[in-house]
């Protein structure tokens, strides 16, 4: 049977990135991510928000451009792989953690403050860079090309009026 391990997350970083080299000089970035879930009570009748935190590691050159260019409040949206560990905590307590593993960022908001939001003319989503995780071998990644709007589709020619003393007179209905 097929399976799929497939997270996006979309939100914003709740402090800045912590950046450590592994003995073979590659970097790892960790970050933590808000996102929000709004929600009516359904006694009060009033807006609730739900705020859920995900840990997010970054792993190479993706991890140093997390380093170089997000900071806390910066807008990002990720895809990538949920992977649970095992640790022992100072308690001698067997603990489990569940992480993302990055394979894609896209930077959001505009290039003024590097993702403190953006203007009312993008959406917020507008002026960062996308990066992919190099997969077999190292190398500098490019940044995603942003999608044009599609153009128009041309409208169609407009149809004479249908002459309806041209039809049976036996309709059925």
């Amino acid at each position: 049977m097929a399976s799929v391990n497939k997270v996006i997350i979309v939100g914003n970083l709740g402090r800045d990135p912590e950046i450590r080299y592994m003995p073979s000089g590659d970097a790892i970035a960790n970050i933590a991510v808000a996102t929000s879930y709004r929600s009516k009570d359904r006694n009060t009748g009033e807006q609730k928000e739900l705020t859920e935190w995900h840990r997010i590691s970054f792993f190479g050159r993706l991890a140093e451009i997390v380093g170089q260019y997000l900071k806390k409040g910066s807008s990002v949206y990720v895809e990538g792989r949920l992977q649970t560990r095992k640790y022992t905590d100072k308690d001698g307590v067997e603990k489990y953690a569940t992480d993302i593993i990055a394979e894609q960022m896209q930077m959001l908001g505009g290039r003024q403050g590097m993702g403190e939001g953006g203007g009312m003319d993008d959406g917020g989503y507008g002026g960062g860079g996308g990066y992919e995780a190099a997969t077999q071998q190292r190398q500098a990644p490019a940044p995603r090309p942003q999608m044009a709007a599609p153009a128009p589709a041309p409208r169609p020619a407009p149809r004479p009026a249908p002459n309806f003393s041209d039809m049976d007179d036996d309709i059925p209905f």
